[in-house]
């Protein structure tokens, strides 16, 4: 069974409890990274610079505190293997509708089963109630 490194638990510590349940459990079947949780203005900025996110602060899902989302990457980290990422999100999402968590995946936004433009693979985020 796959752990967590010290890195990825701190990140994931700054996340809503559903999401820290969601990738414990996930954790026990996958090995896998926490890239991000909550982000401070500063890394938000940043993130929109590099086009790695579309959403300007404060209204990113990664600014509440805790984080309505988390970047979460199998592991080992290969950005190239776009189908390792997808296959990944799927398994994902199968725990979460498991333990009645209801997430949206950044590879899939409007959930119709094909991978949208701005693919965002590591992105995870509660759906709004």
């Amino acid at each position: 069974m796959s752990t967590f490194s010290p890195q990825s638990l701190a990140r994931l510590s700054t996340c809503h409890p559903d999401l820290q349940r969601l990738f414990t459990e996930v954790i026990k079947h996958r090995d896998c990274t926490v890239l991000c949780g909550h982000r401070t203005q500063a890394e938000q900025d940043q993130a929109v610079a590099e086009g790695h996110s579309k959403t300007p602060w404060p209204k990113s899902r990664h600014n509440a505190l805790p984080s309505l989302a988390a970047d979460v990457a199998p592991f080992p980290l290969d950005w190239a293997d776009r189908s390792r990422f997808i296959e990944f999100a799927h398994f994902v999402l199968g725990v979460a509708a498991t333990l009645g968590i209801s997430i949206t995946w950044g590879g899939d936004w409007d959930r119709d089963g094909v991978p949208d433009k701005f693919f965002d693979g590591p992105h995870f985020q509660l759906e709004e109630k």
